[in-house]
């Protein structure tokens, strides 16, 4: 399935944000972690931010298959589920070496 959940995507100096509708209608705003290729796909890691836009206590996050238009940089990101388990294991396990690679807060 592929959605345009973006509704507001911003880039302040401290770091990017997102805002994403749930299929349930709420909008969650959260921190872009890291986007990176694996495999000639590019995925996109979003933290969910509590209401005073601090990280959740839980340390979730979400991964999501990420698309820009080449040919025309204005037009809004666009990201994906990841329906395959397979897949999103593959690309979690590649997140968690990007982790080891680095200090978690340093990407953020």
């Amino acid at each position: 399935m592929k959605d345009e959940i973006f509704n507001e995507f911003e880039n302040t100096e401290e770091e990017m944000k997102v805002t994403i509708n749930l299929d349930d209608g709420t909008d969650v705003l959260c921190a872009v972690v890291s986007i990176f290729d694996y495999k000639d796909r590019d995925y996109i890691v979003l933290l969910p931010l509590n209401e005073d836009g601090s990280g959740n206590a839980e340390g979730e996050y979400w991964i999501y298959r990420y698309h820009e238009d080449p040919d025309d940089p204005n037009k809004e990101p666009e990201i994906d589920y990841i329906e395959d388990d397979d897949e999103y294991e593959a690309v979690s396990d590649r997140f968690d070496e990007i982790l080891d690679d680095s200090e978690f807060d340093e990407l953020l």
